[in-house]
C-alpha cells in the first residue's frame, strides 16, 4: 500500500468514527424516545407523591379553598379543567369558576371522596384515573346532593414537585339503552 493511501484511509476512518460518536451523543441527548423516556417509572415515591396531591386536591374542593388549590395546580394559563357544566382555561378561571362559583357559592358543605385510584408515571409526566363520590349541601336551601363519577388528572413534574395541569371529569356512564349517546 502506498503511503498516501494509508494516510487517506486513516483520515477517513477517523472522520467516520468521529461522526459516529457525535451522532450517538446527539441521539442520546435529544431523542425523545430513548430507553429512559419510554420506560414508565414505577417508583413508589412517584406514585405516593401523586396520591398525596389527589388527597390535597380533594381537600381543596371540600374547603373550596383556592389557596390550597394553588399548592396542587400549576399556576399557568395553559392548565385546563373539563367538567359537565363547562371548560375552564387557566388557573385563574379554575380558581374563580370551580373553587369560587361552583364549589364555594353553590354548596355550603362539600365532601369529595376519590377511590379506586390508578397512577401512571411516565418520565416527567403522570396521570391518575379514579372514581369519586361527592356529597354536598346546596347553599340556597340546605338540600343534599350526592353524585358519583370518574376523573382523569394529568400532572407535570416541576422544580416544586409534581403539579396538576389538567382535569377531565364526568358522571358515571349511562347504562340504559340510548342514554349514552
Amino acid at each position: 500500500m502506498s503511503r498516501e493511501f494509508k494516510r487517506r484511509r486513516g483520515r477517513r476512518t477517523a472522520i467516520v468514527f468521529s461522526l459516529a460518536l457525535v451522532s450517538a451523543a446527539i441521539g442520546l441527548a435529544i431523542c425523545p424516545f430513548s430507553k429512559q423516556t419510554r420506560r414508565t417509572r414505577t417508583s413508589t415515591s412517584d406514585e405516593s407523591e401523586i396520591r398525596e396531591i389527589i388527597s390535597k386536591y380533594a381537600k381543596s374542593v371540600d374547603e373550596a379553598d383556592p389557596a390550597l388549590a394553588s399548592q396542587v395546580w400549576l399556576d399557568s394559563p395553559d392548565v385546563s379543567f373539563i367538567h359537565p357544566v363547562g371548560h375552564e382555561h387557566g388557573f385563574d378561571q379554575i380558581k374563580e369558576n370551580i373553587y369560587g362559583s361552583l364549589m364555594g357559592d353553590t354548596f355550603s358543605e362539600r365532601n369529595l371522596t376519590p377511590h379506586d385510584i390508578s397512577v401512571h408515571v411516565y418520565g416527567d409526566a403522570a396521570w391518575a384515573e379514579f372514581y369519586w363520590d361527592f356529597a354536598a349541601k346546596l347553599r340556597r336551601d340546605g338540600s343534599p346532593v350526592t353524585t358519583h363519577g370518574t376523573e382523569t388528572q394529568v400532572y407535570l413534574r416541576t422544580a416544586d414537585g409534581s403539579r396538576l395541569v389538567h382535569v377531565h371529569y364526568s358522571g358515571m356512564p349511562a347504562t340504559e339503552v340510548r342514554r349514552s349517546f
